[in-house]
């Protein structure tokens, strides 16, 4: 049986009519940056977090740098963050010159431990950056309390979690920005690089606005050092009909990681994905935690079925911020969950009969 670990193929051929029709339009007008597809999909974004600004741009990285850059966070300046992630998160603080201060995770949920957050405080801290990892949104309600208490920014890196809830209120709508990732294998995905960035303030929304454009208020006119952080026309327009379809493909996620979690809660040596009960994960992935990873990712390999690491290398032990100091044990449940996860196949796509064959496959043999 030949599996994808993520089936993008099966979805562009559900939606290929209106995908290609939206596209055909974009090349038409011969108008590719900006326009009336764009704003579209901002209004709509908006409306589905339920906030007042959505603001499309080049990549979830670029979300959360011209995040930063529209707090004028610089050199010196200490931003709060989980080592278990992806390296976009810390690397758009140390773009800044500024400092990534990590805080190891929750045993359960691989988020970031609120309880840990607050030794780590210091004068020169500007901002938290917790991630909404796999899909599950963080503990935004305590860290947004300790952010209140200390004058701090909360930056939700919802780059793996657009379209989950958390008590009530979707992703990207529970701290002060939220901002989020339309790679092709997020749970919402374009078909090259793209991003969002959420906020209700509107002097924000206007400046990150003007940040993305080269710092430009007006055409040559530059009011602030900023990049080329414009999300593409046609990726907005791939992006309207995916958002469309969106809360279909969110229940079947979550259909699909029930199953999982109801097929392999019996299966030694393999921990589920626990998810709390005033919120739910869009499942961008499907991670197990394995006492022995080895042996499943070899036995999954070799029936034929998918699997990746999510994350092999906690970053405070990568050697890009060997300069932070930091030595092996200082965050020892990132270390450890590092060393043991894995992700199998996820996609609204994925089929009963293939799903079955991987609860059966992890199954077969354990004692």
């Amino acid at each position: 049986m030949k599996i994808n670990f993520i089936d993008l193929q099966s979805q562009y051929k559900k939606y290929e009519s209106e995908i290609n029709k939206e596209v055909l339009e974009v090349m038409s007008s011969a108008q590719f940056i900006g326009g009336s597809k764009l704003n579209t999909l901002e209004q709509s974004l908006a409306t589905y977090c339920g906030v007042n600004h959505a603001i499309g741009c080049s990549s979830g990285t670029d979300a959360l740098l011209l995040a930063l850059m529209a707090l004028d966070i610089k050199e010196g300046d200490e931003i709060i963050t989980t080592p278990f992630t992806f390296i976009a998160t810390a690397e758009v603080i140390a773009l800044l010159k500024a400092t990534p201060v990590f805080v190891d995770i929750d045993e359960d949920t691989y988020n970031i431990d609120p309880s840990k957050i607050e030794e780590k405080i210091t004068p020169k801290t500007k901002a938290i950056i917790p991630v909404s990892l796999y899909g599950q949104v963080a503990d935004m309600d305590e860290i947004n309390q300790i952010a209140q208490k200390h004058n701090l920014i909360v930056i939700e890196d919802a780059c793996q979690s657009f379209g989950a809830t958390y008590k009530g209120k979707k992703s990207c709508n529970v701290s002060y920005i939220g901002c989020t990732s339309f790679f092709p294998s997020k749970p919402l995905g374009c078909y090259g690089d793209g991003g969002a960035i959420f906020v209700n303030d509107d002097e924000m929304a206007q400046k990150i606005r003007i940040i993305l454009n080269h710092g430009q208020d007006r055409r040559y006119n530059h009011k602030y050092v900023g990049i080329n952080g414009r999300l593409d026309a046609i990726q907005a327009a791939v992006l309207n009909v995916k958002l469309a379809h969106f809360d279909e493909e969110v229940s079947k996620r979550e259909e699909i990681g029930q199953k999982y979690i109801d097929g392999l809660k019996d299966v030694k040596g393999i921990k589920t994905p626990f998810i709390k009960s005033d919120r739910n994960s869009v499942f961008a992935q499907f991670t197990l935690v394995c006492e022995d990873r080895q042996m499943i990712e070899e036995k999954l390999n070799n029936a034929g079925i998918p699997t990746a690491i999510h994350y092999p290398k906690p970053l405070h032990l990568q050697e890009v911020f060997e300069y932070l100091g930091y030595k092996e044990g200082d965050f020892p449940i990132s270390e450890k969950i590092s060393q043991k996860v894995i992700s199998i196949p996820m996609s609204p796509f994925l089929t009963n009969e293939e799903q079955q064959y991987i609860i059966n496959t992890l199954k077969r043999d354990n004692d």
